[in-house]
């Protein structure tokens, strides 16, 4: 037989393999997840952006999920986030019947925060996927005072926060400590929802640190009835709709190239905007087939009609994708960590 048939036999032989291998692994998850119920733990409470992507998700991506089970949403909240990322990394099932939909934060504040605090290591999850990139904002209502962010680096202004290690205390902090804005963060809320009621009720003026998309799927009422205003962009790359706005990027207000390099590495969080996470040891055909459920649940007709409707942005990224860059971040100069941990610090 001649050289190249006795090759071209070979390949074909280990591609049939590779093929059966596939399959059996594919009917091996779907017999493992028949019948069962996955449970979707949200990083916060009930009616908030998190909250309303979450609930999406869950509706949606059983249908992709080899053995088609049943997803059940729970809410977690607490901790601004970690209660939940550390149930999924330490208490939950490590089977693949546990998923989490956690905040960013929960990903980059063992590198920004104490990690002695932090008891889970985001760098060792398992990504699923990501919703969507998100753009940060600071939302001010109209009838306040100040009109513009650089009136903010002037006067003070009155926010809210769900409290410690989250974007709504951080990101306003560390405008406070490098550009040198004036906001006054009330800690305490519970979540984002109840910071932004205390908004409409006039308790406070403002919220930084929250994601566009939700603010404007959860409030649209607010811009048609220019309740509510976007003082700032708190991001590296603007949101096109907030450009066409003319809304100003914080990072145009950096005087310094350190000062850019700080703005930047906490704003990266945001290309991991809502990021789904599995336990480090669910077997791994069971991730890949996650994975693969919640990229196909982005392009389900049904679950963009659905977004559509309740004016949610998505944009996904894969499984892969968000593992990479999440190992990206924590590869980060220690020089850069060290000043970004001192612009999230508050003053003792």
């Amino acid at each position: 037989m001649p050289a190249f048939r006795r090759c071209a036999l070979a390949l074909g032989a280990a591609l049939v393999a590779l093929s059966s291998g596939m399959v059996q692994a594919q009917d091996s998850v779907a017999q493992f997840y028949k019948g069962k119920t996955v449970t979707l733990v949200i990083a916060s409470a009930a009616g908030g952006g998190f909250d309303t992507y979450g609930r999406l998700v869950a509706r949606h991506i059983g249908a992709h999920i080899p053995g088609n089970p049943t997803v059940i949403p729970q809410n977690m909240p607490g901790a601004a986030g970690a209660t939940s990322a550390f149930y999924v990394s330490n208490v939950a099932p490590k089977d693949g019947t546990v998923l989490g939909a956690i905040h960013p934060g929960n990903i980059i504040e063992p590198v920004l925060g104490d990690k002695r605090k932090v008891r889970y290591d985001p760098s060792t999850f398992q990504y699923i996927g990501n919703a969507n990139d998100d753009t940060y904002i600071c939302v001010i209502r109209t009838d306040a005072a100040v009109k513009t962010f650089a009136d903010a680096l002037k006067q003070e202004v009155v926010i809210g926060s769900g409290g410690e290690a989250a974007s709504t205390r951080d990101f306003p902090l560390m405008l406070n400590n490098v550009l040198g804005a004036k906001f006054k963060i009330v800690l305490g809320y519970s979540g984002n929802r109840e910071v932004q009621l205390a908004i409409e009720k006039g308790e406070i003026q403002g919220q930084c640190g929250a994601g566009w998309g939700s603010v404007f799927a959860t409030h649209p009422d607010w811009f048609e009835k220019n309740t509510v205003k976007v003082l700032v962009q708190e991001a590296s790359v603007g949101h096109p709709d907030l450009d066409k706005l003319g809304v100003p990027k914080a990072v145009d207000f950096a005087k310094t190239e350190e000062q850019r390099q700080i703005l930047d590495l906490i704003y990266s969080q945001e290309r991991f905007g809502r990021p789904y996470i599995m336990a480090p040891e669910v077997p791994a055909d069971r991730v890949a087939a996650m994975r693969k459920a919640f990229m196909e649940t982005f392009k389900d007709p049904a679950f963009l009609a659905e977004a559509a409707k309740m004016q949610l942005e998505v944009g996904p990224s894969s499984g892969e994708d968000v593992q990479a860059l999440v190992k990206k971040v924590y590869a980060t100069p220690q020089d850069i960590v060290e000043k970004a941990k001192k612009a999230t610090t508050p003053p003792q």
